[in-house]
């Protein structure tokens, strides 16, 4: 029998809540569908800060990571009439995007086995960003070991520009940058990426390739300044990731990524399910002052050049 609950009002259907997604996991059973919903019901209120307002793309994987996979943006056929929606401008045409605005739209998301992605804009203002992110993605065999010394120099040069810079993992391989900006547009926030990614560059030439190209990325860290365009999404925090464990794109401190730099350590960084809510009571939301309006600062107009 297919439980039914009821979230804030709201009945939902949860469906095979047994089902072993991440096999990989150290749990007998691996962890299963009901697992992975009370984690996102556990860490909702952190979950729902970075989600709220935001359209967003699901990367669904209802078989576990190593079944199909599908990225959906379009309001999936059968959603609740009280799941909010937004329209979402794109080159050939409006569609319209969830919301994942309250618990029982996390809820009926999570049920759909997902990862939440989100753009850096907000549903109100479509292509005015608020968030600058690097996603910086080593190369084979480098690892988030790499990231972090890349991760940290570009800390500096943000800094400089008088940015406030946060950091968290991707949940996957690499490290992700964001600062919180006042509303600009897209195409400026990416010009101004690419820019600081080229400096990152030169400054780092054994470390750091600003250009997708595969060749170019064994043994580097690819400064991904690309997602801050309008039309891309990132991996929002706190999601679940589809990899072989219930992996986490998760909020790290200065002095962790610090210490991955020094110790040399990947282990160091790879974050669980079942490491949220005791990371959550330790630090809260470390991740909280890019929802705080008062701690935007704005674009500088490009990259100040380093001192000799």
């Amino acid at each position: 029998m297919t439980p039914i609950t009821e979230v804030e009002g709201r009945r939902l259907t949860l469906s095979n809540l047994d089902k072993a997604l991440y096999t990989a996991s150290a749990s007998a059973s691996g962890f299963t569908k009901g697992e992975m919903l009370h984690y996102y019901a556990s860490t909702a209120e952190a979950l729902l800060a970075h989600l709220r307002n935001r359209p967003v793309s699901f990367l669904r994987f209802p078989d576990g990571p190593d079944g199909q996979r599908f990225f959906a943006k379009n309001v999936p056929p059968g959603t609740p009439d009280w799941v909010q929606t937004a329209d979402v401008p794109r080159s050939d045409g409006n569609s319209r995007q969830i919301l994942v605005n309250d618990l029982p739209t996390l809820m009926w998301a999570a049920n759909l086995v997902t990862e939440f992605h989100t753009p850096q804009w907000q549903a109100d203002a479509p292509a005015l960003a608020d968030r600058l992110v690097l996603d910086l993605d080593p190369g084979d065999p480098a690892t988030i070991v790499e990231c972090c010394r890349a991760g940290l120099w570009l800390r500096e040069r943000l800094q400089a520009d008088g940015l406030d810079v946060y950091a968290k993992t991707s949940g996957s391989k690499g490290l992700h940058l964001l600062c919180h900006l006042e509303p600009t547009p897209s195409e400026q926030v990416t010009a101004y990426a690419k820019e600081l990614a080229k400096e990152a560059e030169a400054a780092l030439p054994d470390l750091v390739v600003h250009r997708m190209t595969r060749s170019l990325r064994p043994r580097k860290v690819f400064v991904d300044f690309s997602q801050n365009a309008a039309a891309k999404t990132t991996a929002t925090p706190y999601t679940l990731r589809a990899r072989q464990e219930p992996t986490v794109s998760t909020p790290v401190t200065w002095e962790e990524v610090e210490g991955v730099k020094e110790r040399g350590d990947p282990a160091d960084l790879v974050f669980l399910a079942a490491d949220i809510a005791p990371r959550l009571q330790r630090h809260g939301d470390l991740l909280a002052p890019l929802t705080d309006p008062d701690q935007a600062r704005p674009l500088p107009r490009k990259p100040r050049k380093p001192r000799p």
